[in-house]
C-alpha cells in the first residue's frame, strides 16, 4: 500500500508542486490550504495519513500549533516541517517537539524525497501498529501486542478459558506469564479468585502447608489450623509460578491435587474437596527436568495437558512500539504529567534492540528514559548505552547507514539477523519478517547462488 502524504502549505503554488513531486513519486497526497483543513483530516477517525508536510508559518494554525495538536490525537504520522530561511529557528524547535526533520526553502525534489523516504522508514513501525490496531479484534485485557505470534496466542487464550483442563504456560523470565494466566482466569466462567504462588519465593520446608494448610497441632508453632492457598482458591484458578521450582518431596501431594481434586492439610486425616482450576508457568525446560530427575514426570504430563508458550519480545518486535505507548501512558498517568512524544529514531532504536529482559526490561527502559528526558520528546540519547549500541542487533541501521547499503543487502541482513533470534528456527524466523516459510528458503538459496560460500 503507498503511502498517505497530508500537504498543508498555505501557497498554493508550492503546495501544488509539492503534490505533483510526490504523486509522481508514487505517494497518494491529500492536500489543505492551512492548519486548520490539516487538522480536520488528522481527527477523521477513518482517514490514514502517514506522513504529515506542514509550513512552519501558516494564517490561522502554525506549523508548531499543529505539530501539538497532532500529538493530543496520538498521531502516528512522522512530520516534515518546510520552513524559510529566516525561521529555522522555529523548524529547529518543532523538531525538538517531536517532528523528524525540517527542510529550508528553496530546496530540490531531492532533498524532498530523501526526507519523505527516510521519515517513512523509520515510522514504518508505528504506522504497522496504528494498522493493526485498526483492524485487529480486542485483545485480552493488559495484554500487549497485536503481532502475528501474539494473535496466535489470544486464540489459544481464548480457547484454553473455556476449559477446566489444566495449563502449562512457558516462555523467558520477563515475557508476561502472569498476564497470561490472569487473562484465562477472567476470560473463563469461574467466579472464584485468582491466586498467584511463586514457589520460587515459598521456602521449601514451608511449602506443604502454605499450599494444602495445617491442622493446629501439625507441627511445633502451628497454634491453631489454617486452610491453605487451593482452599483459597476453591472455585477459581490457582496460578503456580516458576512450578519448577517446587521441591520433590512435594509434587506427588501437587499430582494427588489434580488427580483427586482433594486436598489434606499438614496433619489432617481427612480430605477436602476442591474445585480449583491449576495453571502453572516456568521459564525452565521441564522435559530436561524431568529427565535429570528433578521433576516428576507424572506431574509434568498432568499440568500440560494445554501448552501455551509466550513468544520473548526478539520475535515480535511489531509489539514494541505499542508497549513503549503503553509504558509512557503508565507511567503519565501515576505522575499526573502529560505523557511524553517518542521520535521515530527513538522507536527504531528500541525495536532493534534484541530485549533478552523481555517486556519487563523494556519497561524499566522506557521508566528510565522518561525520568532523564529533557522537554516533552524521548530521543535515542535518553536510553541506556547497551540499547543505543545494542551489539549485533542494534548497529544494523547505524551500519546501513554507515555502509550506505542497498534495500537487498540490508533485507539479507535482516534476515539473518532474525535466524539468529530465533535459533535457526526457519517457521519462527519467517513469522518475524512477514512472510511464509518457503519465501524465505527462497532468498536464502538466492543468497548461496550469489555466494557460494554464504552461511548462516
Amino acid at each position: 500500500m503507498n503511502a498517505r502524504i497530508l500537504i498543508a502549505e498555505d501557497d498554493a503554488d508550492l503546495r501544488d508542486l509539492l503534490q505533483d513531486d510526490l504523486e509522481d513519486f508514487g505517494y497518494e497526497t491529500v492536500v489543505a490550504i492551512d492548519g486548520r483543513a490539516a487538522m480536520a483530516h488528522i481527527e477523521r477517525e477513518h482517514e490514514r495519513i502517514d506522513l504529515l508536510i506542514t509550513d512552519a508559518r501558516m494564517p490561522g494554525m502554525t506549523g508548531d500549533e499543529l505539530l501539538a495538536a497532532m500529538r493530543t490525537q496520538r498521531s502516528e504520522a512522522p512530520v516534515i516541517v518546510i520552513t524559510a530561511f529566516g525561521s529555522v529557528e522555529q523548524a529547529v524547535e518543532m523538531v525538538k517537539a517531536g517532528a523528524f526533520q525540517y527542510l529550508t526553502k528553496p530546496f530540490d525534489t531531492d532533498d524532498l524525497l530523501r526526507t519523505v523516504s527516510e521519515a517513512l522508514e523509520q515510522s514504518a513501525p508505528q504506522r504497522e501498529q496504528a494498522r493493526l490496531r485498526r483492524e485487529l479484534p480486542e485483545t485480552p485485557a493488559r495484554i500487549i501486542g497485536a503481532s502475528r505470534p501474539m494473535q496466535e496466542l489470544f486464540k489459544l487464550i481464548a480457547r484454553a478459558a473455556r476449559s477446566s483442563s489444566t495449563v502449562l504456560v512457558t516462555g523467558e523470565s520477563g515475557t508476561g506469564k502472569e498476564l497470561v494466566a490472569r487473562a484465562i482466569h477472567e476470560a473463563s466462567e469461574r467466579k472464584g479468585a485468582f491466586v498467584p504462588v511463586n514457589c520460587a519465593a515459598i521456602p521449601a520446608e514451608l511449602m506443604e502447608s502454605e499450599l494444602f494448610g495445617h491442622t493446629g497441632q501439625a507441627f511445633t508453632g502451628a497454634k491453631q489450623a489454617r486452610a491453605g492457598l487451593f482452599e483459597s482458591a476453591d472455585g477459581g484458578t490457582m496460578f503456580l509460578d516458576e512450578i519448577g521450582e517446587m521441591p520433590l518431596a512435594v509434587q506427588p501431594k501437587l499430582l494427588r491435587v489434580l488427580q483427586e481434586g482433594t486436598v489434606r492439610r499438614v496433619g489432617a486425616d481427612r480430605e477436602i474437596e476442591i474445585n480449583a482450576r491449576v495453571i502453572a508457568a516456568t521459564n525452565r525446560d521441564l522435559e530436561k527436568e524431568v529427565s535429570e530427575g528433578r521433576f516428576r514426570e507424572d506431574l509434568y504430563w498432568r499440568l500440560n495437558v494445554i501448552h501455551l508458550r509466550i513468544p520473548p519480545l526478539r520475535e515480535r518486535p511489531f509489539d514494541i512500539p505499542l508497549l513503549v505507548e503503553h509504558f509512557i501512558n503508565k507511567i503519565a498517568e501515576k505522575s499526573g504529567q502529560p505523557s511524553l512524544n517518542v521520535s521515530p529514531e527513538t522507536l527504531a532504536t528500541l525495536t532493534a534492540y534484541s530485549w533478552p529482559g523481555n517486556a519487563r526490561e523494556l519497561e524499566n527502559v522506557i521508566e528510565r528514559a522518561v525520568a532523564l528526558a529533557n522537554g516533552q520528546n524521548l530521543t535515542p540519547d535518553d536510553l541506556p548505552e547497551r540499547v543505543r549500541s545494542n551489539g549485533q542487533t542494534g548497529g544494523m541501521i547505524a551500519r546501513a547507514r554507515e555502509r550506505r547499503m542497498t534495500m537487498r543487502e540490508l533485507e539479507k541482513e535482516y534476515i539473518i539477523e532474525a535466524l539468529r533470534m530465533t535459533g535457526g528456527n526457519k517457521s519462527r524466523a519467517a513469522e518475524i519478517l512477514g512472510f511464509d516459510r518457503r519465501t524465505l528458503h527462497r532468498k536464502l538459496d538466492e543468497y548461496r547462488a550469489e555466494d557460494p560460500s554464504f552461511e548462516l
